[in-house]
């Protein structure tokens, strides 16, 4: 039994599906239900019962998970147990930034970083949300902003942002439009970026989406978002992104495409900043940095 088989067997165990425990960690699902098959063979249990449609952890499963969540907390904290005991005496403080973080949050960063300066140096982490809540859950990062929502045994979740979305639309169609409805969208197709450039609160957006009848999909191979644009431009299809025009992740918007509030999806982006309960019990240094972020970053928007 190896690390590996652990970590894959509480992915499996938290998500309790094994192509969604693929997709987070980044792997084909056969491996992972192979590699799970190994530590099975290796403890002696069946850790999960599964069929087509489900998968349910045995009582065996259940009660290696608390134990497995333990050695994995324990093993990823070396190497921030080391730094500690051994680096520098002016502590570093890692925090993960996500793609297309909004400038006035940035703004509230910068000013953290220098309320921060005479006790610490903050450095920056960049990372999609899923990969920072994995940096902060194995110690490397000690908070992170993240796109909400997270869902994670032993993470603090503090909301410091939300922003409003809105529909992406061919201006050929809907340029003298101030607004836009769900049920008109009926005959159009959603286009996405890859999957892997979402943010997970877009899979409460496909089913709101599915709910108003909207069916018609088509998911683009690239993080471009000028490709996305273009195809909206030709018509008959949409995408969905913020709509302040000063958002990190307004790169839809071009001559040939409008943005428009929904007048029946109260749809927005969260960001929240997230950190590990059981670093704040035992380091009051952290505690007090982590209140200082959250004092800081949930300021009013400029």
């Amino acid at each position: 039994m190896e690390m590996f088989h652990l970590r894959y067997f509480v992915a499996v165990a938290e998500n309790l599906s094994f192509s969604k425990a693929a997709r987070q960690l980044h792997m084909a699902t056969s491996p992972l239900s192979q590699r799970v098959r190994d530590l099975e063979r290796d403890l002696g249990s069946v850790l999960f019962e599964r069929d087509s449609h489900h998968v349910q952890l045995t009582e065996a499963g259940a009660a290696l998970l608390p134990i497995a969540k333990d050695v994995l907390g324990r093993f990823d904290d070396i190497p921030w147990r080391l730094r500690q005991a051994t680096g520098p005496q002016r502590p570093e403080v890692y925090i993960g930034i996500p793609p297309g973080l909004h400038p006035s949050l940035r703004e509230r960063l910068k000013s953290f970083e220098q309320r921060c300066a005479d006790e610490c140096d903050v450095k920056r982490w960049p990372g999609s949300s899923s990969d920072l809540l994995a940096g902060v859950q194995r110690g490397e990062l000690a908070m992170a902003l993240v796109h909400l929502p997270v869902h994670a045994e032993g993470i603090e979740v503090f909301e410091v942002m939300r922003e409003p979305l809105g529909a992406v639309l061919p201006a050929s169609e809907f340029g003298s439009r101030t607004s836009v409805s769900l049920h008109e969208l009926v005959d159009h197709t959603y286009v996405s970026p890859a999957a892997r450039m979402l943010p997970s609160y877009f899979d409460e957006v496909e089913v709101r989406l599915r709910a108003a009848g909207i069916h018609r999909r088509m998911a683009l191979n690239t993080g471009d978002y000028g490709s996305t644009s273009e195809f909206v431009a030709n018509g008959g299809a949409f995408t969905i992104s913020m709509l302040d025009p000063e958002s990190g992740m307004q790169k839809h918007r071009n001559e040939n495409t409008v943005v428009l509030p929904f007048e029946d999806f109260d749809a927005a982006m969260a960001t929240g900043l997230i950190w590990r309960q059981d670093r704040t019990e035992d380091h009051c240094d952290l505690r007090r940095f982590i209140e200082s972020a959250k004092s800081e970053l949930s300021g009013p928007m400029a």
